[in-house]
């Protein structure tokens, strides 16, 4: 019993602190620089760079240039940055904050995580429902923009393999009546 007051509070306390944040645009630190790995190459790519694709499908020459040495189509990486999982902040903030989101986050952190690879959990899970408290949705670029760190780094061979991976557990969650 304690223990679920402890959860409720503390689910509460996040999801105030990701509604004020959007809100009030209260973000102090938010990334503003991307390392990307991909296969045997690692960039630095702004956020700036990347919400241009995503938004309105513009490549910078550096964005370009790392997409080609990684022969990766600029359409395809667009399409991983704007692709949209639908859920409920709130029921998702209660998701992460219990052993199962936790074990979720610790599987996603192996791909998007902070430089040091501390913090990886609790900055992943604030990226998150601050993403899906605006709209009800999660996109990449959205969780990108809203990392509490002013770099992420990103495992880009798995990380299509994990979007994949969310949207699948979503979904049996969602049947299961989560």
């Amino acid at each position: 019993m304690r223990n679920s007051i402890l959860r409720s509070a503390l689910a509460g306390t996040v999801l105030t602190v990701g509604v004020l944040c959007t809100s009030f645009n209260l973000n102090a630190i938010a990334a503003e620089r991307v390392v990307l790995r991909y296969s045997i190459l690692e960039a630095s790519i702004s956020v700036a760079e990347l919400t241009d694709l995503a938004e309105r499908g513009e490549v910078s020459p550096e964005l370009q240039a790392y997409l080609e040495l990684a022969n990766q189509n600029p359409e395809e990486f667009r399409g991983i940055l704007t692709k949209e999982i639908v859920v409920d902040g709130v029921w998702l903030s209660r998701l992460l904050n219990n052993s199962i989101g936790e074990m979720l986050l610790d599987q996603v952190s192996d791909v998007i995580h902070t430089p040091t690879k501390r913090a990886n959990r609790q900055a992943l899970r604030s990226a998150l429902v601050s993403s899906a408290m605006t709209d009800g949705k999660i996109t990449l670029i959205e969780v990108l923009q809203n990392y509490p760190t002013s770099e992420l780094h990103i495992n880009g061979d798995r990380l299509v393999e994990v979007i994949q991976q969310i949207d699948k557990l979503r979904q049996g969650l969602s049947i299961l009546g989560f």
